[in-house]
């Protein structure tokens, strides 16, 4: 396993993962509550795929990471990675013994996808927030690889993210509606050849029934009325977050989605820990002193501002 956000049970603030700080909505939790648990799912998922798009092409699975180590043992490598990016991309690759080619910006990202079997991005890009542009994705998915764009936190972006045509879309709903313990995620492929490698893979009832029934749910109209309506308000705390460490003389790296980066040392990111306030430690991808922190409301920001000073 690699490092990811999440706090202890016990903690008083948690700025360590990138959910929605206003979720999860209760009409959601209700309607899971209502999953039929006494029954196997059907092992095709066909209703399901359906829903959210052209069935032959759409793989459902566990989550973004279950589908992401599933996609590296369906095409191999070289795996293409940007960095700084989420860790499990790499992983995926390194647990199977594939070469990983790591691309420190967008021309080489362009060049590692031209050697590259499949090339890993996500856009919003976790941990520092930027919206890949059209030119470059464009590029990225003409190389020659196949591109995965990963679209966790496209539901929580603050402009429009850009998808090109022949990019495998990977999408992650449970951030945007705080339900990261439901396990369920699926992609979209460009062709249902490419589809069909990767479900073939899969185990039997990948998919739990509440899993099932959570997709069905965040691609409906309440789900995406429910989204509009909260991210102006992550937006605002997001400002007010950056501000704030800002004016504490914290460098920041403030990115278009519900989270930031700002550097504010090692002594500090244990020194919060030790107050029980949880963030994001950078270190494990070379990025010393840096943390990633969430949009998060007021109350849970002066817990943030007792520790720093502020």
């Amino acid at each position: 396993m690699i490092p990811h956000g999440g706090a202890p049970a016990g903690a008083r603030a948690d700025f360590s993962t990138n959910l929605n700080a206003l979720g999860p909505p209760g009409f959601l939790l209700r309607a899971l509550r209502q999953a039929p648990l006494g029954r196997y799912p059907d092992p095709e998922y066909a209703e399901l795929r359906a829903l959210l798009g052209e069935t032959a092409r759409v793989v459902v699975g566990a989550g973004a990471s279950e589908l992401i180590h599933r996609l590296v043992a369906a095409f191999g490598g070289p795996v293409a990675v940007f960095c700084p990016g989420f860790g499990e991309y790499a992983y995926a690759a390194r647990v199977r013994g594939v070469e990983v080619i790591v691309a420190r910006d967008e021309e080489a990202f362009v060049q590692a996808m031209r050697r590259s079997a499949i090339g890993f991005l996500a856009s919003p890009n976790n941990p520092d927030g930027r919206v890949f542009g059209v030119d470059f994705l464009k590029a990225a998915v003409g190389a020659g690889g196949l591109l995965v764009l990963d679209l966790a936190y496209a539901p929580l972006s603050e402009v429009p993210v850009f998808v090109p045509e022949g990019a495998v879309r990977l999408h992650s709903p449970n951030k945007a509606f705080a339900l990261p313990g439901v396990r369920a995620g699926y992609a979209v492929f460009p062709e249902p050849a490419l589809a069909r490698r990767v479900r073939a893979l899969a185990p039997s009832w990948v998919l739990s029934s509440t899993g099932e029934a959570f997709l069905r749910l965040a691609s409906a109209e309440e789900a995406r009325t429910w989204l509009s309506v909260t991210r102006p308000r992550l937006f605002a705390w997001r400002r007010a977050l950056a501000k704030g460490l800002s004016r504490l003389g914290f460098r920041v790296v403030e990115g278009r989605a519900n989270f930031l980066m700002a550097r504010i040392g090692e002594g500090r990111i244990a020194a919060l820990r030790e107050a029980g306030v949880w963030v994001r430690s950078l270190s494990d991808k070379g990025m010393q002193g840096w943390a990633r922190l969430s949009a998060q409301g007021p109350k849970r920001r002066r817990m943030l501002w007792e520790v720093l000073g502020g």
